[in-house]
């Protein structure tokens, strides 16, 4: 029987078999990539809501699904395991913008307060995990406008991963940690174009790793 969970598991098992968040789907779609957020699944009023056909059709046009594969996920009794062997989840979405201005964020670098939009993931987040939003072509190769970034601020940094750091002028960049002493902080930049980084300790918010990339 087709039921409207069914058709919302089916979605997000067709993102999970190409390693990309519901919100990653949408985009490589051409949709809006806030179309098959979990918010978007029921109306106000808590009626259940259902994808469009032609948003049904652009996702398995973007992904070479067949409909008949698409069937095949369909009929599955419960959801497909995950990469990594986890269940989706969920986790606020923050600008570049937001997350250089003031308030947004703690000491540590944790997101403060409620009501963020939710951007979805292929797999289970730990807890104090959020994403960030690229804007511009700063970051370019690796990554480029509109694409998203997994923020992990209790993951343990080390040498060569790539990692958000916010400084005391409220500059945020996504670089690759060269070095860390304890007076300051060597960071490689994503694009060619753009210098590396020397930044001191006293002059740094927080820095955070990067776990995950929705592209």
């Amino acid at each position: 029987m087709l039921s409207h969970d069914k058709v919302w598991a089916a979605i997000d098992a067709l993102a999970a078999r190409h390693s990309l968040s519901a919100s990653g789907l949408a985009r490589k779609a051409g949709l809006d990539s806030t179309a098959f957020n979990k918010s978007k699944r029921l109306s106000a009023d808590g009626r259940p809501r259902w994808p469009s056909t032609e948003s049904l059709s652009k996702i398995m046009l973007a992904t070479g699904t067949t409909l008949s594969e698409f069937f095949a996920l369909l009929q599955r009794d419960a959801r497909p395991t995950e990469p990594y062997g986890n269940p989706p989840s969920s986790v606020p979405l923050i600008g570049f913008a937001q997350a250089g201005a003031g308030g947004f964020f703690d000491d540590a670098g944790f997101p403060l307060g409620e009501g963020w939009e939710q951007v979805d993931l292929p797999s289970a987040a730990r807890e104090g995990a959020y994403a960030l939003q690229v804007q511009g072509e700063s970051m370019m190769p690796l990554y480029r406008d509109g694409d998203t970034l997994i923020v992990d601020p209790t993951a343990r940094l080390r040498r060569g991963d790539r990692v958000v750091v916010k400084t005391a002028g409220g500059e945020v960049m996504a670089k690759v940690l060269l070095r860390q002493t304890s007076e300051q902080v060597e960071l490689l930049s994503l694009n060619p174009e753009h210098p590396n980084r020397v930044i001191e300790i006293a002059q740094m918010e927080w820095m955070a790793r990067i776990v995950w990339a929705s592209q």
